[in-house]
């Protein structure tokens, strides 16, 4: 077990990172007609947009509290807010932003899978990164029904001393997780499959964030002219 935990939360980040980065800039120089997000929009619109919204609008917003909450360090936060109070507030916003994710994915679900025209459009690869994502989602639902068990902030500082010690390529990182309950374990785990296979699916779309509209100029759209009749007129 201590060997699999050191491989899962040691090793395991840098081949997900790594496949995800070498895989993504792979694919973007020689396979750039495939980054795209495959939307079954125009096939069937019924339910697409408020699915799609809710299902986006949460998942940034958690990707977002991620970040900053597993990356900041504790001294930062320390004089303003209390470990206790950071869980609690990660508890209430990642609730709130999670049972919006939760709604909109569960309606893009049914719909990808009774709607037979987005069946037959789609792929087994394209239900199989909704089912886990779904699958991530709920893990990480029920991580917030584990943190009511200890309030104190403990698991969410080592939790973060975990990430921090990732991303600054430091050693002694599978430590801070191996006690940890078997839930925030399984969710690490499954977000880091999630990155890993990222390369080799439609969730690439991640990167196209269209900056250039902001500043794009404005489009001239002209009446087409009418062709002239016999007459001339």
């Amino acid at each position: 077990m201590n060997a699999l935990n050191y491989f899962l939360f040691q090793i395991f980040p840098y081949i997900a990172l790594a496949v995800f980065a070498i895989g993504c800039w792979a694919r973007f120089d020689h396979g750039a007609y495939t980054w795209r997000t495959g939307s079954s929009q125009l096939l069937s619109s019924k339910w697409m947009r408020l699915g799609s919204n809710w299902f986006h609008i949460g998942i940034l917003a958690i990707l977002g509290g991620h970040f900053v909450g597993l990356l900041t360090p504790h001294a930062v936060y320390e004089p303003f807010i209390s470990s206790a109070q950071k869980q609690l507030v990660a508890m209430v916003v990642g609730g709130i932003f999670g049972l919006m994710c939760f709604i909109g994915m569960s309606i893009l679900l049914v719909r990808r899978i009774s709607n037979a025209r987005v069946r037959a459009a789609g792929s087994g690869r394209d239900l199989l990164v909704l089912v886990l994502l779904y699958a991530q989602l709920i893990l990480g639902m029920c991580s917030i029904i584990v943190s009511a068990d200890h309030m104190d902030g403990s698991q969410m500082v080592k939790l973060g001393e975990w990430a921090q010690h990732i991303v600054t390529f430091r050693g002694g990182a599978a430590d801070y997780v191996a006690d940890a309950h078997w839930i925030y374990k399984a969710h690490i785990s499954l977000g880091l499959f999630l990155i890993l296979i990222t390369p080799f699916t439609r969730l690439v779309h991640v990167w196209s964030i269209p900056l250039g509209y902001l500043t794009r100029p404005y489009q001239i759209v002209r009446c087409r002219q009418a062709p002239l009749d016999y007459n001339g007129r």
